[in-house]
């Protein structure tokens, strides 16, 4: 609701780049094996909602030498005081406070920073909850201007209208999260039909019964509508004059996801069948990608000094 579908908008619009962060998941990763299954996943999940392959850039992280290489600079242009201050960090290393909590997970804006500057990116499609993050990377890239003389251009985040913030089914203070302790919350892209309505039909609403959108009054109620207004175009206010009852709206809510995910669920089993096209798809964005990557960290090299090779 908040990313996908506003890409595959997007691309049209825009010369859009798509990386798969397979370093950044590094963070959290501690089976073998998992990673690469994941990427593949995430990939055929990509272009089965709609990302052309032909039209956007889309490309495993790790494939792209440069992003690592230009992480390093960026962690050397970021102090300490700013990474401790990001609130995603703060978040997860409590959740994980008794587990091992990677260094990789602090310095993970470094690394995010040079995946947004090494294209020259103008904007930066993303959820409330990284707006953070893009804020450090202007940060960062202004800081190395500064220093070194104009090399980055700086790019500012864009919220979509309408899905930007989709919160959980059975806590619609907190957002909808693939962290959360269970997903009897969370829909997740496979969910078959019948999983995705039972889901709906056992969202949190609240006492009262009268349907109407505000969003600190009626959280449950107003998340429902949100959800519905991504889905159908209308707005959440009209849609609320639609309705009576919560059981409903629940209902035409749950529908109207299925609806959305059933041709996605289909291209994906398609392309999930045959990972070679996958990865040649990869192949063909690593490229697209690398030429950019590169003319950046060379730009970003000299404006340093560092010594060419």
């Amino acid at each position: 609701m908040g990313a996908l579908r506003n890409w595959v908008s997007g691309q049209h619009e825009n010369d859009a780049f798509h990386g798969i962060v397979d370093l950044h998941a590094l963070t959290i990763t501690e089976t073998p094996g998992v990673l690469g299954d994941n990427t593949l996943k995430l990939a055929a999940m990509l272009f089965a909602v709609g990302l052309d392959p032909d039209v956007a850039t889309v490309f495993v992280q790790s494939h792209v030498a440069e992003h690592s290489q230009l992480g390093w600079i960026m962690e050397t242009q970021v102090s300490f005081g700013e990474l401790s201050r990001m609130t995603q960090f703060k978040d997860k290393a409590a959740k994980r406070e008794h587990d091992f909590v990677s260094a990789g997970l602090f310095t993970y804006p470094a690394l995010q920073a040079a995946d947004i500057l090494l294209y020259d990116t103008d904007e930066v499609p993303v959820g409330e909850d990284q707006r953070q993050h893009i804020e450090i990377t202007r940060d960062i890239a202004i800081r190395f201007n500064h220093r070194f003389g104009e090399t980055f251009r700086l790019p500012k985040a864009v919220m979509p209208k309408a899905g930007a913030r989709v919160m959980d089914l059975q806590d619609p203070t907190s957002k909808m999260s693939k962290s959360a302790d269970t997903d009897s919350g969370l829909v997740n892209m496979l969910d078959a039909p019948s999983v995705v309505m039972k889901k709906f039909k056992r969202a949190v609403t609240d006492s009262e019964s009268d349907v109407r959108y505000h969003r600190e009054e009626k959280p449950g109620v107003s998340n429902l509508l949100e959800i519905l207004s991504a889905c159908t175009g209308d707005t959440p206010e009209a849609l609320a004059a639609k309705y009576t009852q919560y059981g409903p709206l629940k209902s035409d809510t749950g529908e109207a996801v299925v609806a959305m995910l059933e041709p996605i669920q289909a291209r994906y089993s398609e392309l999930m069948a045959d990972p070679a096209e996958l990865q040649s798809l990869l192949r063909k964005g690593a490229a697209k990608a690398r030429e950019v990557a590169a003319a950046t960290l060379a730009r970003a090299h000299a404006a340093i000094g560092i010594t060419p090779a």
